[in-house]
């Protein structure tokens, strides 16, 4: 029997929510094993002068613990 433990992590980026999610799951690989999943809970971006500057997401990421 497995079980799986879940985080929340907030990343961004300043090429679109791809690399935030990317990224997201790139952070949380430096400290965490075994990531099964990701979810997307939100994404928003922020704007200077009419135009996207960054991309965030809020994930959820689920990964399987050793018993």
């Amino acid at each position: 029997m497995s079980t799986v433990k879940v985080i929340e992590v907030i990343a961004s980026s300043d090429k679109g929510f791809t690399e935030a999610t990317e990224n997201a799951v790139a952070e949380a690989a430096k400290t965490v094993k075994n990531i099964r999943s990701i979810y997307i809970k939100h994404m928003n971006a922020n704007v200077e002068n009419n135009k996207i500057v960054s991309y965030a997401v809020n994930a959820k990421i689920s990964f399987e613990i050793d018993n």
